[in-house]
């Protein structure tokens, strides 16, 4: 690299990925500085939430005395009577289960937001205010069986839950603002029941996550021109240098940004704003590029893998007739575990009361190997984890 041609006191970047290593070389007062991502702490922006993330790689030198979690149970049983989710048990306000094969949808028994709810009326002062908060929360499960997950089911059973998935979206959303699908997998996120489901809220409001990715994409995409995450799914592809899995409509990341060690962002790639925008084909891709990436996820430590997911896409209710374009259609995954199988990451002190903060950079996260993790361990061989 030479400098000749550098003004005084003007930055010029290039990044280079090297050996899974990402190097950022940096001229600086005609200086040429060297920043290697995975040794040196720098700061990265977050363009979806307009903040930023603190990367430390180097603290993962560091030994570890703090807290161990109990392994997750892999002998769940098929069918468990006293399972308020399994087909045919009786929940707690006395509705028996039908015997579902597939999906199956219901009321949740214990909601966060009922469609009734009194308004707590206004107090004037701006230190104490409120107002009212309505919605519906439904509980669906995956499959019958309870001791499957879905990177253990068919994709063809996996197109069944997108299908419900964007079904729901259209049922609900003219009433409501914003339909929030999730799932909590695994004791560690505190799911407690061990079937495969998710649960989906729907509000009278628009939440602080999705009123906060409104504001970035639509600011981003006046002052660029282009829908953010659109762009940012195609460079990724480019670039290769976070990227995890990808086919014809979809590509998986690790986000630039990224603050839990393994999260990933679920993009497709042409601009979409909801879920029942998708046609059959990218449904059917998408239910083969999440299998894909939840057994990876389990192949990590050889365990069914916790985390946190769910779907954000244009917001709906009166949003429906307004121009949403600057929204695109995207999936977060939130895995907790840093180390292994009974070491977690935890969101406190620094985290709580400055800013997020990581160890592991989403370059070395993305190029990791691991024994395949099967069903029967004697069939395991060895494999890559984060590479298509």
């Amino acid at each position: 690299l030479s400098n000749k041609n550098v003004p005084p006191k003007q930055l010029v970047f290039c990044s280079v990925l090297h050996y899974n290593v990402l190097y950022v070389l940096v001229i600086k007062n005609s200086t040429l500085l060297c920043l290697v991502v995975s040794e040196h702490q720098h700061l990265r922006y977050n363009p979806l939430r307009d903040s930023w993330v603190l990367v430390s790689a180097h603290r993962m030198k560091r030994p570890w005395k703090g807290q161990v979690e109990k392994p997750p149970e892999d002998n769940v049983p098929r069918h468990d009577p006293n399972n308020p989710l399994c087909p045919g048990s009786t929940r707690a306000n006395g509705e028996v289960n039908p015997e579902y094969d597939s999906t199956f949808l219901f009321e949740n028994d214990f909601p966060a937001l009922q469609p009734d709810a009194p308004d707590p009326g206004s107090d004037h002062h701006p230190l104490f205010q409120s107002k009212a908060a309505r919605g519906v929360c439904k509980v669906m499960c995956f499959h019958p069986w309870s001791d499957i997950t879905l990177p253990l089911m068919q994709p063809e059973e996996i197109r069944k839950v997108i299908d419900k998935w964007a079904e729901l979206i259209e049922e609900l959303g003219p009433t409501y603002p914003w339909v929030q699908i999730f799932e909590n997998k695994g004791a560690m996120m505190g799911c407690s029941n061990p079937h495969p489901h998710c649960q989906v809220w729907a509000s009278s409001f628009l939440p602080n996550e999705p009123a906060l990715a409104e504001r970035c994409q639509r600011e981003y995409l006046q002052k660029h021109g282009e829908p953010m995450l659109l762009q940012y799914a195609r460079m990724e592809a480019q670039a290769q240098e976070r990227l995890v899995l990808e086919n014809e409509h979809w590509l998986v990341v690790v986000p630039y940004w990224a603050t839990w060690p393994f999260q990933t962002l679920l993009l497709p790639r042409r601009h979409v704003l909801r879920l029942p925008d998708l046609t059959s084909q990218e449904r059917d891709s998408l239910a083969s590029i999440m299998k894909r990436l939840l057994t990876k996820y389990d192949n990590l430590f050889e365990v069914s893998f916790p985390y946190s997911m769910g779907w954000h896409g244009a917001p709906t209710g009166s949003h429906l007739k307004e121009d949403m374009s600057h929204w695109q259609l995207h999936a977060h995954y939130y895995p907790p575990l840093l180390r292994s199988a009974s070491v977690r990451k935890f969101m406190v002190g620094y985290e709580m009361l400055a800013q997020e903060q990581r160890d592991l950079t989403p370059e070395q996260v993305s190029h990791l190997n691991v024994p395949q993790y099967c069903k029967s361990k004697n069939e395991c061989t060895s494999a890559v984890l984060f590479q298509s």
